[in-house]
């Protein structure tokens, strides 16, 4: 049954192109609701107290040390399940323009999909780095061929910045392997390989530079806003919502565990600049007017956080970036579903251009202030849990550092109600605009009732991931 997890996407993405232009759209999210009720599923019948479970481990290339071994924990699967919830939420909403007709676009998600749950249950460096690689192409194209007019510059950057990045990550994971004759590049063999300080320093340095670009983390950021800025509403959505996951799912699962003889060096400088991040994406965002750019630099932020989160190494706030991860991909895509619908109705999403729509359009009003407020994690959604557990490990860490950390909170609030306020009220500078249609609302609907579920019940995640983590800390703390 987990082949399918494969199979799927890749059947899918390869059918839609033959599939009739008006079949496209329900074609696309039966197959995107295919994939999410197959990972229900393994979810239900995975036993967390279990560990890793295998479904296929073998060698496949000997001479190499390159071996067939994909299997998932409790992390993955949850990574898995956000990437099946999105995927068809995302071609959701879409479903009203011609972009959702579009054979190649659909063909691209499903692609784009298959790279990243490769990513997920890759148990092999080489793989992970193929499935890695992978899933550029399918982002790019969507980007280049639906983007803005305006979007070469911007998509090149992104394409080096990323491509270039991945290289390191590849050069670590070979290095890493000639440390060992008899290791081959399966997880758990790179696992038992011991480093000096030093070597392992410059090791994780690889691994470091492609997660951070991806991420992206303060100063590897660069790409970022203009990327966000020109690609189709999908594209951004993909790229904000699943894509940045990977690299933080990367630090989890393989920068930790492979380096943790590296960790004493590296610890408190990329905890600063994780929250030098928070700040720094916070203030630009409040600065901007275009509404994109503005959610842009907030992803910064947010991810700045899980970022800093994450390298303290402490079970709750490990549990608490794993929730924030999903909170942030479902917030991400709500709020750049929100400027889409906008730009759609008026053709701008400039704030100084914008106001009044509350008026015209107040079931819009109501579920993009619903989205507002989770972004700014008031109690009862899910980012409430999972910032609370961040701020909190990162000022056991660090008393000052946790108490920048938490300007989080208010800078967070500034911008996103900013943002809603001269979009939402004030006097009416814009023509009719018309209000959600069925779609659109379903998509608002599905990600708040989400948000809500795992602010009332975070012990969903947090309990299920639970084992997972301290098997993960159980490598990692013996070693550092």
């Amino acid at each position: 049954m987990e082949l399918l997890l494969f199979i799927i996407p890749v059947f899918f993405a390869l059918s839609v192109l033959v599939m009739p232009k008006n079949a496209v759209r329900a074609y696309g999210l039966v197959g995107g609701l295919a994939s999410l009720i197959l990972t229900i599923v393994l979810i239900a019948n995975y036993n967390a107290e279990g560990g890793m479970h295998k479904f296929i481990s073998q060698d496949w290339i000997s001479a190499y040390g390159i071996t067939l071994n994909f299997g998932y924990d409790a992390i993955s699967l949850i990574m898995i399940l956000l990437t099946t919830t999105l995927v068809p939420l995302i071609l959701l909403s879409n479903f009203g323009r011609e972009l959702s007709t579009n054979r190649l676009f659909t063909s691209m998600v499903f692609l784009m999909q298959f790279g990243l749950i490769g990513v997920f249950i890759s148990m092999d460096g080489i793989w992970f780095y193929v499935f890695w690689e992978l899933t550029l192409i399918p982002i790019y194209l969507i980007a280049y061929w639906f983007g803005e007019p305006e979007r070469k510059a911007a998509l090149t950057k992104f394409f080096l910045y990323t491509f270039f990045g991945s290289l390191f990550m590849l050069a670590s994971l070979i290095g890493l392997k000639a440390m060992s004759a008899t290791a081959t590049f399966a997880i758990e063999d790179l696992y038992a390989i011991e480093l000096t300080s030093q070597t392992a320093f410059w090791l994780m340095g690889g691994f470091f530079l492609a997660f951070a670009i991806k991420a992206p983390i303060f100063p590897f950021h660069t790409w970022q806003p203009e990327t966000y800025s020109k690609a189709p509403m999908a594209g951004t959505m993909l790229l904000s919502g699943i894509m940045l996951k990977m690299a933080l799912y990367g630090m989890i699962r393989w920068m930790l565990p492979l380096f943790p003889e590296a960790l004493d060096c590296v610890t408190y400088p990329v905890i600063v600049l994780g929250v030098v991040g928070v700040v720094y994406g916070a203030i630009l965002a409040i600065k901007q007017n275009d509404m994109k750019r503005l959610f842009a630099f907030a992803s910064i932020s947010h991810v700045g956080l899980i970022v800093a989160g994450i390298m303290t190494l402490d079970k709750d706030t490990l549990s608490g970036s794993i929730l924030q991860m999903i909170n942030h991909g479902l917030v991400a895509v709500g709020l750049f579903l929100a400027a889409d619908v906008i730009e759609r109705r008026l053709g701008t999403r400039k704030l100084n251009e914008l106001g009044g729509i509350a008026k015209q359009a107040p079931k819009f009003a109501f579920w993009f202030a619903a989205l507002a407020f989770a972004s700014v994690s008031v109690p009862f959604t899910s980012g409430f849990v999972g910032e609370f557990l961040l701020i909190k490990g990162i000022y056991t860490f660090d008393c000052i550092i946790g108490i920048i950390a938490g300007t989080t909170l208010i800078l967070g609030a500034v911008y996103t109600f900013r943002a809603y306020q001269l979009s939402m009220y004030g006097p009416v500078k814009t023509a009719e605009f018309a209000d959600l249609s069925w779609s659109e609302l379903t998509v608002f609907a599905v990600i708040m009732l989400a948000i809500v579920f795992l602010g009332v019940y975070p012990k969903a995640v947090v309990d299920f991931v639970e084992p997972s983590i301290s098997h993960l800390l159980q490598i990692i703390k013996p070693l550092q």
